[in-house]
């Protein structure tokens, strides 16, 4: 079987390894504390609204929640922390000015769920720009990832763009890891969630990062309220999207960087 290669938090070596083989895991990069406070400020969103996004790809025992900063402020402590940012500054920038959240989403595995279908993110963008990465992804393990509790699939190598219909069981690898650790994997990676065959729930927080100038698959400025964005700190908001991307993109009366028509 594959496997993903698990390494030191060392930014240099994380990015290149995630853009050689598609994915690589560094564990135990989260505190344990941070952990708990963002997993308890999940649950009773978990319970109360987990299941609205149930369908056939997301499964019907799998709770989700969008919108994530506005239900944990501690969460903008993962969403904006310094190895992932580190990692996606060496796979991003070199392609665009800033780059911003392009997903974040709480995942709840709930016992008795399957197998996800392998997808690569990508997909929903309807075009590709050979040599340039759309996003990456961080999946932050919330709870203890198992090869039991549906662990995050990922296909080594296939950022290759192989198709997904020959891809075989046996060049999936399991992202099996501690909670408080991370797998990064690019957004043309195949991978899915895992069916959990325990009697407990396996939770993480998946969040992308996307090149500034593309649209954000899930929109901040209306899942997330005005008046809790703005308490959030600059680098937190700028990962939001409040800010323009260079002079022209996205400029508006109030851009951080100052950029404003002035005709």
């Amino acid at each position: 079987m594959p496997e993903i290669a698990r390494l030191s938090a060392d930014i240099e070596t994380v990015g290149a390894r995630l853009m050689a083989d598609g994915a690589a895991i560094v564990e135990n990069a989260v505190p344990p504390d941070l952990v708990d406070e963002v997993l308890a400020d999940f649950r009773g969103p978990f319970d109360e609204q987990g299941l609205k996004f149930a369908n056939d790809f997301n499964g019907y025992r799998t709770r989700r929640l969008g919108g994530i900063l506005a239900l944990s402020r501690r969460a903008a402590d993962i969403l904006a922390h310094p190895l992932v940012l580190g990692v996606a500054d060496k796979v991003l920038l070199p392609h665009c000015e800033s780059y911003r959240i392009g997903s974040s989403t709480a995942i709840e595995i709930m016992p008795g769920e399957g197998d996800q279908v392998l997808h690569r993110d990508d997909d929903f963008y309807p075009v590709r720009v050979p040599g340039i990465e759309w996003q990456i992804s961080a999946m932050v393990a919330l709870t203890e990832f198992t090869a039991e509790n549906g662990a995050t699939r990922v296909v080594p190598g296939s950022q290759d763009m192989r198709e997904i219909e020959g891809i075989t069981e046996g060049e999936v690898a399991q992202a099996v890891m501690p909670r408080g650790s991370i797998l990064f994997y690019l957004g043309r990676a195949v991978h899915a969630g895992g069916q959990n065959n325990t009697a407990v729930p396996r939770a993480g927080l998946i969040t992308t990062y996307s090149l500034g100038w593309l649209r954000q698959e899930e929109n901040q400025y209306l899942t997330v309220p005005r008046d809790i964005a703005e308490s959030f700190p600059d680098p937190v908001r700028r990962l939001m999207g409040y800010q323009s991307h260079g002079s022209y993109l996205g400029v508006y009366p109030g851009d951080p960087d100052g950029n404003y028509w002035n005709s």
